[in-house]
């Protein structure tokens, strides 16, 4: 995500290094590498001129004020604000008011708008504490009650349907009515897309809107359409003048003019971002988190959040007294590991951590490492899960072939657990209070 423009970004600051001080020259230099980057990522020329030149006004304005701040670090800080503000200043929380409340979700054929939906009865359920009813009001795509079916399934809440009925209105205002006499808190319309904007669209997703007088309209916008995908979202908000933007797609090969711009051209908070195919992957959109992300700086506290979302306090403790005791088990890796999983893309995770962003871009990490891991853990006993020392040579050939690796795979996963266990312990006595902190071994044949 932004690969491009965050290298590009990059180099404009490097130019000033260096230089001693801001002059209208070095500051005119790198104001058009930043103004290339922008244009280069698909953002309109118009607000990028617009946006280099308060960087501009900005930059020369502090010329004289921080003379212990590099040029190069001062650029960074003000571009990182005026990001900041292009996107919006701050997160705008989702507005849910009404028995049940009502949300409707509007946007192309194609881009994510039903993956989103799943996603958001997750967040409403598990954040928010709600009880969601979802209403399949696509009549159009063959598949789209079915996946929405098996989205509701998967994150564990109830589908309204109806199979035979081609009216959205009806469904949609039936669906509410299920919600009220079934104590629902809010209630999901999931509308039909099309594969591009047209009148009979417009005046469908229109007449849905008028007759369930939701209290949050969302339009879904594909992040990797750029520029169309903002033309997009200003037709709509002309007819249906929805609430929020939500940006999916964006662990895709996106060039970012469309996160950068959408919140300036209609005027409108981008209120969630949408990563990836799994459940857990969707974020409260943070314009200043973004910002540094786009620079690189990480996302510490979006990776602290989603770390405690996964990690309760009594776990913590119980799993502290065992590592203190040296009996940290296969069983207590297993449930870590599914914590982490629970927190998303692990490219995306590293990929948080500040200075850690360039490193993750060139690296290849297949989250679907872990299962080897978990083929070799679950092709042990009870016993030996709890018991790791009791694992001999006869007892790894077995766990070997039952778990389909080599045997050299697991005597390395062992030894490294070993190790792990041990530094684990031992950092938790040299913690006044603390416990060890996790790490994982390597993955088994990689």
């Amino acid at each position: 995500m932004f690969d491009n423009l965050q290298d590009k970004l990059d180099s404009a600051f490097k130019s000033l290094k260096g230089d001693g001080k801001i002059t209208e020259i070095n500051i005119a230099n790198s104001i058009k590498e930043i103004r290339r980057a922008l244009v280069s990522a698909d953002v309109n020329y118009k607000i990028a001129k617009e946006f280099t030149n308060k960087v501009k006004e900005e930059a020369l304005g502090r010329r004289n004020v921080l003379a212990s701040v590099s040029p190069g670090e001062l650029m960074v800080k003000i571009v990182q604000d005026e990001l900041t503000e292009l996107m919006g200043g701050q997160a705008i929380g989702i507005n849910i008011k009404g028995t049940p409340g009502v949300i409707l979700i509007a946007g192309l054929q194609g881009s994510g708008k039903t993956t989103f939906t799943g996603k958001l009865a997750k967040f409403l359920k598990e954040t928010k504490k709600k009880k969601v009813l979802l209403s399949a009001c696509d009549v159009y795509r063959p598949a789209a009650i079915n996946q929405l079916t098996v989205l509701g399934e998967q994150v564990g809440v109830d589908v309204y349907k109806e199979e035979d009925n081609k009216n959205p209105v009806e469904i949609a205002l039936n669906a509410i009515k299920k919600g009220k006499e079934g104590n629902y808190d809010v209630v999901i319309v999931d509308t039909a897309g099309r594969l591009a904007v047209d009148e009979q669209m417009m005046n469908e997703i229109e007449a849905v809107k008028n007759a369930i007088n939701p209290s949050e309209s969302l339009f879904v916008v594909d992040s990797m359409t750029g520029q169309d995908a903002v033309n997009t979202a200003k037709a709509f908000n002309e007819r249906i003048d929805f609430d929020g933007v939500v940006l999916t797609k964006l662990d895709g090969d996106t060039r970012g003019g469309a996160a950068l711009t959408i919140r300036y051209t209609v005027g409108k908070p981008i209120k969630f971002a949408s990563r990836g195919e799994k459940m857990e992957e969707l974020d409260v959109f943070h314009p200043d988190r973004m910002a540094q992300r786009i620079l690189g700086m990480g996302d510490i506290i979006s990776l602290v959040e989603k770390a405690q979302e996964q990690f309760d306090e009594k776990e913590a403790k119980r799993l502290e007294k065992k590592i203190r005791k040296n009996k940290f088990d296969f069983d207590d890796f297993m449930t870590q590991l599914n914590h982490i999983r629970k927190m998303g893309n692990l490219k995306n995770l590293i990929g948080m951590i500040p200075g850690m962003s360039k490193l993750a871009k060139d690296i290849d990490i297949d989250d679907n490492a872990f299962n080897k891991l978990e083929a070799i853990i679950q092709s042990m006993t009870p016993q030996e899960r709890k018991e790791p020392s009791i694992i001999n040579g006869s007892r790894k050939k077995r766990i070997a072939k039952g778990s389909g690796n080599k045997l050299e795979e697991v005597n390395q996963f062992m030894r490294q657990f070993e190790q792990m266990r041990k530094m684990m312990h031992q950092m938790s006595k040299m913690q006044a209070g603390g416990g060890g902190g996790m790490g994982l071994p390597k993955f088994p044949g990689r």
